[in-house]
């Protein structure tokens, strides 16, 4: 009767000991996945730090042209969009951020709100000398892109949402357990079973248990939310799994989804925005579509086939010439 709970039990226990030992190889070599060592591989890209509205945000700039802002989500940093930012530098000026709680970025004890993230951002656009910029996020970060745009109106010209809306009233009506016979390795678009949004609640219990191994949740992730999961490689999960490998950063993390319940309140305060908007969609196409058209007075949604989530990781060709087509 205890066979397979044993089995199992080893199992989790090796794959926990691989993931430890991966962490310990990287960490030994923790120069080759610094932002020092990332940006190298990114030609005419570079570090800054900005202060603003109380917290330093690191960003990653590179480029020439009018201003675009890339806005990463979670379990990932502002390398989620190496692949687009340095073709994207032909035309524009780039400038990937890894938000508040983010990678190099403060950690502070709150302002996790999308509102409150959107003011950095704002405050960070100005910074720069940018009058205006278009905006591109993707997960959190489509949260605080659409935040900014409906808060900040006449500093974004033109915003895309990639797979993920703002938190709205829908959040909790999420449920608890998954519809029988619609939870299985990969996400199904029509019955998303989103457990994280709730373990994600809880204070104190992910730290204790992550600290040191966010990248077991990861691999999870990943491969639940990835349709190509080549498409995300060693090196990014080890960038990644760094980036949250710490209590702070966990607990920082944790903080976005902690602060749904004023995002929600914040959002049926907001009219239309009025700016261009597009929508790129993976396993998301439906919810966010539904959201754009209710939200955004002029704005399109596609579907981006054969993506999963991470659609600047899986399908970067696609991406930009949608882009390019849009923010010209």
């Amino acid at each position: 009767m205890l066979i397979k709970p044993i089995r199992a039990l080893g199992h989790l226990a090796l794959a926990s000991t691989l993931v430890a030992l991966a962490s310990l190889a990287y960490a030994s070599e923790r120069k080759d996945i610094s932002d020092a060592a990332l940006v190298k591989a990114l030609p005419g890209f570079s570090n800054g730090y900005a202060e603003v509205n109380g917290v330093r945000l690191h960003y990653v700039s590179g480029g020439k042209g009018e201003p675009v802002i890339l806005l990463p989500g979670w379990p990932e940093t502002w390398w989620a969009y190496h692949k687009i930012m340095p073709e994207l530098a032909k035309t524009h000026r780039v400038v990937s951020v890894d938000f508040r709680g983010m990678g190099s970025s403060s950690k502070p004890a709150g302002g996790y709100d999308k509102k409150s993230m959107a003011k950095d951002i704002s405050e960070l656009i100005r910074q720069l000398g940018f009058e205006k910029a278009d905006v591109v996020g993707h997960d959190i970060g489509a949260m605080v892109a659409f935040s900014l745009a409906a808060n900040h109106p006449d500093q974004v010209r033109k915003l895309v949402m990639l797979d993920v809306a703002h938190p709205s009233a829908g959040y909790l009506k999420i449920p608890m357990l998954p519809e029988s016979g619609t939870f299985n390795e990969k996400i199904d678009e029509n019955h998303p079973y989103l457990w994280w949004f709730a373990f994600h609640q809880v204070k104190g219990l992910p730290e204790d248990l992550l600290e040191g191994r966010a990248g077991i949740e990861q691999a999870w992730f990943f491969r639940y939310m990835l349709k190509n999961e080549s498409a995300i490689d060693k090196r990014d999960r080890a960038v990644y799994a760094a980036a949250y490998s710490s209590r702070d950063a966990i607990r920082a993390g944790n903080g976005w989804y902690q602060a749904f319940d004023q995002d929600i309140k914040d959002n049926e305060t907001y009219s239309k925005i009025q700016m261009p908007v597009l929508g790129l969609g993976g396993p998301g196409y439906p919810r966010l579509k539904s959201a754009l058209d209710a939200q955004a007075e002029n704005s399109q949604t596609f579907r981006v086939e054969g993506s999963g989530h991470f659609i600047s990781e899986e399908k970067p060709a696609e991406l930009l010439v949608h882009l390019k087509d849009f923010l010209q």
